[in-house]
């Protein structure tokens, strides 16, 4: 297997919400309408779309469709390049709906992140630290 994700799908309650918020409230990129039943993202690096969540789970098995936790285990990152980004992302993110559950805040590893929650609770990190990005804005991980 090559060491690659290429599409991160997030299971939505509502379509029209949640491509509300990447697109018109984050500024995700996407030609996709919630009327084609998935909507995918422009990204960097890894893919991200949305899909309806219990079509989602009945994709994988009848056994999968049930109510999602608060907590998954899962957290979604948004590294950025300055320590001033990870106020600004959260601040759009809370003016486009996200709950914030963690304001930007130094990090015991010598960054600063923080944590906000989209309308379906899929947790983000935006996290400044000492990350190198390629020049499409991915990661560089050594």
């Amino acid at each position: 297997m090559e060491p690659r994700i290429s599409l991160i799908t997030l299971g939505v309650k509502d379509l029209d919400v949640s491509l509300r918020f990447y697109k018109d409230g984050l500024g995700l990129p996407t030609t996709r309408r919630s009327s084609d039943g998935i909507i995918f993202f422009s990204t960097s690096g890894t893919s991200f779309a949305l899909y309806p969540y219990e079509d989602l789970a009945k994709d994988i098995s009848a056994d999968y469709n049930v109510p999602r936790s608060k907590f998954s285990g899962i957290t979604l990152a948004h590294n950025v390049r300055t320590k001033e980004e990870v106020t600004h992302i959260l601040k759009l993110a809370e003016a486009a709906g996200a709950r914030i559950e963690k304001h930007a805040q130094d990090t015991e590893w010598g960054g600063c992140s923080g944590y906000f929650s989209d309308p379906d609770g899929y947790l983000w990190e935006v996290a400044w630290g000492a990350f190198e990005f390629n020049d499409d804005g991915s990661l560089i991980i050594t």
